[in-house]
């Protein structure tokens, strides 16, 4: 394959490399800048060696712009800020390794080819390194350790919150993933005390509207409630969840899609959409700020609860959030339990 070397954004400034095309089509969005050659000490800039020297110099932290020429045979790539958290590339992948190792924010790349010309996949990679006695990590590996080990939203207020379900701290973040803002309230109590938690995605038509097609609204006030009379907890309100995070307009389309006789699942599928696009990590983080590191889990998703746990969040038990069902979103509440696997009786709650 082709051998690249990934490098920072500030890195690239610093040496005045700018994107090789101004309009950047490739599929995979993949950031190459201008390539290079070592302006001196080198032949032609194509052998091994030549290359070698070229790359040692672009990661020299005292090298300068004119100290290369270009083009060249050198293709340095850019890595998102946030790393594979932002991209999942294997520009952003080496230079977060390199990054955990302690060393330099940098990396040399390059894919691995079969016998026939083909890419390798994982399935040729894994017999590779065997033969070879290397270690494999997978990005995939590599995104659960950063979210499980890693905080990347930032509190930027607090301020004390009285509702009718009682006095919270009112605690706002940014996200420095997606830019979005979330909300945390929170009933301070003893640190030794249970921490019972709802972890709530927005939806502006159940709770902001009174819309009846979802229980949003409900199991909100619901887990204010309880939160509101227990010793210590705290709801976290994830933004940027609308209709499971495909967002409003979508979400309007798919429920004139339900309309139709569609399911829930059916019509983000219909729209090109995935079931549930949602992501807690920033959920975590906010926990992890407020020191609720093992929490009472107000849910009945058992996929939130698996997010949560993988994410650092050690769940002590889970406590249901059942709220009466009607002739309105009883075929919603139903998908909830048929499809996603929600703890829900919904034939009891409808008669209830």
């Amino acid at each position: 394959g082709l051998i690249c070397t990934s490098i920072t954004a500030e890195r690239a400034r610093e040496l005045e490399l700018p994107p090789m095309a101004s309009s950047n089509t490739d599929p995979m969005k993949t950031a190459f800048t201008v390539s290079i050659d070592l302006a001196e000490g080198i032949s032609t800039g194509i052998s091994a060696t030549d290359r070698a020297a070229t790359i040692a110099a672009l990661l020299s932290g005292s090298r300068k712009p004119a100290d290369f020429s270009r083009p060249g045979h050198v293709f340095p790539l850019v890595a998102k800020r946030n790393g594979v958290l932002e991209r999942p590339g294997h520009t952003e992948a080496s230079v977060d390794l390199s990054t955990l190792a302690g060393l330099a924010p940098s990396g040399v790349i390059c894919e691995i080819a079969n016998d026939d010309g083909t890419m390798s996949r994982l399935p040729q990679l894994i017999q590779f390194a065997r033969e070879h006695g290397l270690l494999l990590v997978t990005i995939r590996d590599l995104i659960a350790y950063r979210k499980r080990t890693e905080i990347l939203i930032t509190k930027v207020g607090e301020c004390a919150m009285p509702t009718r379900f009682g006095v919270f701290q009112a605690h706002a973040y940014w996200d420095e993933l997606t830019g979005i803002e979330h909300i945390a309230l929170v009933k301070d109590g003893p640190s030794n005390a249970e921490a019972i938690v709802r972890v709530h995605s927005e939806c502006v038509t159940g709770e902001a509207l009174g819309s009846l097609r979802c229980d949003c609204g409900e199991q909100l006030e619901r887990a204010l409630a309880i939160i509101g009379a227990s010793v210590r907890g705290c709801l976290v309100y994830i933004r940027g969840h609308e209709g499971r995070g495909i967002g409003l307009a979508n979400k309007i389309r798919a429920y004139a899609l339900q309309d139709d006789g569609y399911d829930t699942s059916e019509a983000n599928r219909a729209l090109g959409l995935a079931d549930d696009s949602r992501d807690y990590f920033a959920a975590a983080g906010i926990l992890k700020d407020l020191a609720m590191h093992e929490v009472v889990l107000l849910t009945n998703s058992p996929a939130k609860m698996d997010a949560l746990a993988s994410h650092g969040i050690a769940i002590a038990r889970r406590r249901g959030l059942l709220v009466a069902s009607s002739s309105v979103n009883q075929a919603y509440l139903k998908t909830k339990a048929d499809k996603y696997g929600h703890f829900l009786e919904v034939s009891r709650a409808l008669a209830g």
